[in-house]
């Protein structure tokens, strides 16, 4: 079900909590919002959606992945980029890795260990972000 994108910064600043087996919906309802918005948005986190669980989804070319509680195992070359949101208005700097590695549960809760590179990676540690209330 599409969703409506959360733009309260006092919620979006809370931490996230792990996500279990019963949250699994939260994977259908954040396709469907990306699917929605991939005019100007090409990754999500449940908690833009209202869901303050660790559950990310991006685009590759045309297809949606998910991820449950992923974590950052690796990451390296730091740069400076600009970013936008759909929860906030407006572009700002921040600091990504041009290398990750990343472990996540997927769709199937099967444990996943992954090494992301480029505009994927950035994408992946933004949604990161939305986890721990880091809002750019």
């Amino acid at each position: 079900m599409i969703k409506p994108i959360v733009k309260d910064i006092v919620f979006l600043s809370q931490k996230s909590e792990p996500a279990t087996k019963e949250d699994i919906a939260v994977i259908d309802d954040l396709t469907d919002t990306l699917r929605a918005n991939l005019e100007y948005c090409v990754g999500m986190a449940a908690n833009m959606i209202g869901v303050k669980k660790r559950i990310l989804v991006f685009t590759i070319g045309d297809i949606i992945i998910p991820m449950i509680n992923p974590v950052i195992l690796n990451k390296e070359n730091s740069y400076e980029t600009e970013e936008c949101c759909l929860s906030l208005s407006g572009f700002r700097k921040t600091i990504r890795y041009e290398k990750i590695e990343v472990e996540y549960l997927d769709r199937n809760f099967k444990k996943q260990r992954q090494i992301f590179k480029g505009f994927t990676a950035q994408i992946i540690q933004h949604e990161i972000d939305h986890f721990e209330g880091i809002i750019i």
